[in-house]
């Protein structure tokens, strides 16, 4: 293999022709570094040891057409830009070179050196594109990584000093070892709570973003009381009202599947009215052999109408309470059911209560496939 030239444009001719193959090294071989090759197999070897930028077929050829030949090399070698050559153009084979083998141009034959020589050059600045943004995603992905490790790690250290802060409150009060007529402390670990809680959103969404998806059986019974073991006290006041019914196995990410319900949960404790007598949640869970539906109901303070379409948005806090959240919750809701193929929909009126739907694919039928 002959050493490259730095900074040239490298094209790769494939032509059963000798005599176009001459012709057009003849014509360009003082401005591109040029490999020509009359078969499929000598085409596959050089893209193999050489990085072409360029890869130019004739489209008429014994045994294998120029549309067939850059259609079976697109998965291995994506990035060269792909020209074909052709005596004449057939709409069929316009069609298939376009979905197959996707051409960047065609170049009629016999062809004109102004016009191939401009479309070398314009399909050169395409692939330079191509590479420029590559490298720009790239960086922007690593950025973005960085980025998140810093606040997951900047959030876990901010997490210690405000666990001792609560620590000494709670001691104050149980001692009443400080005089406080006025409720300073009281309104200091309201805030210092609603500071932890607001952070550990947000280690909650990196750890949402970076989980993979890992499927396992579920039983929902122990699984909901689990979650709700955490839950209650809360507000002692509220009655959970469950149903569950699960006929089947359910195979699904637990995870993921934790991140949606503590949520929505949290939620529906959160935003209930206190001049209700009777809180409830209600809990529906209906598993089938296709998918599990889970339904969250409660009768709090409601979701206004012009704000259903908004509330899966990041940092998007509703107007029609004083106990803001962080506008996080539901976007992570919406991003972990995204991750596990689900569907979300709410329901709600304001001073009624709201429903959130939600319907999430029992994988047990992928896994039984694969075992047939």
């Amino acid at each position: 293999m002959k050493s490259l030239t730095p900074n040239a444009i490298r094209i790769l001719y494939l032509d059963d022709e000798q005599d176009n193959l001459n012709a057009f090294k003849a014509t360009f071989r003082r401005e591109f570094e040029i490999y020509t090759v009359q078969s499929v197999s000598e085409a596959t070897r050089i893209l193999q040891e050489i990085p072409v930028h360029i890869i130019i077929a004739d489209q008429c050829m014994p045994y294998c057409s120029g549309v067939e030949f850059l259609g079976s090399i697109i998965n291995r070698f994506p990035e060269p830009i792909r020209v074909l050559i052709t005596g004449f153009i057939d709409s069929e084979v316009l069609i298939d070179a376009i979905n197959s083998g996707q051409i960047y141009r065609f170049v009629r034959k016999p062809w004109d050196e102004m016009e191939l020589r401009n479309t070398i050059y314009n399909a050169y600045d395409s692939y330079r594109t191509t590479q420029q943004l590559k490298q720009n995603v790239a960086e922007l992905e690593k950025t973005n990584n960085e980025l998140s490790r810093f606040i997951y790690s900047m959030s876990h250290d901010l997490r210690s000093p405000l666990m001792s802060i609560q620590g000494v409150i709670k001691l104050a009060n149980l001692e009443q070892s400080v005089i406080d007529p006025n409720g300073y402390l009281d309104i200091i670990g309201q805030s210092v709570h609603k500071l932890d809680e607001y952070i550990l959103k947000v280690i909650q969404y990196y750890q949402n973003s970076k989980a993979e998806v890992i499927n396992e059986s579920i039983r929902f019974e122990s699984f909901i009381n689990e979650l709700l073991e955490e839950f209650k006290p809360q507000n002692l006041s509220i009655d959970f009202q469950i149903d569950i019914d699960q006929p089947v196995d359910f195979i699904g990410d637990t995870f993921h599947i934790s991140v949606i319900l503590n949520n929505l949960i949290s939620n529906a404790i959160k935003y209930q009215r206190m001049d209700e007598v009777a809180q409830v949640v209600n809990i529906e869970v209906k598993v089938n052999a296709a998918k599990t539906v889970i339904s969250i109901a409660d009768n709090g303070i409601g979701i206004l109408n012009e704000h259903l379409d908004q509330i899966f948005k990041l940092f998007f806090r509703a107007k029609n309470t004083r106990r803001s959240g962080s506008g996080i919750g539901l976007y992570i809701v919406k991003e972990a059911m995204n991750k596990i193929g689900g569907k979300i929909s709410v329901k709600s009126a304001p001073n009624k209560g709201t429903r959130f739907d939600i319907s999430i694919p029992n994988r047990r039928v992928e896994e039984m496939s694969l075992c047939v």
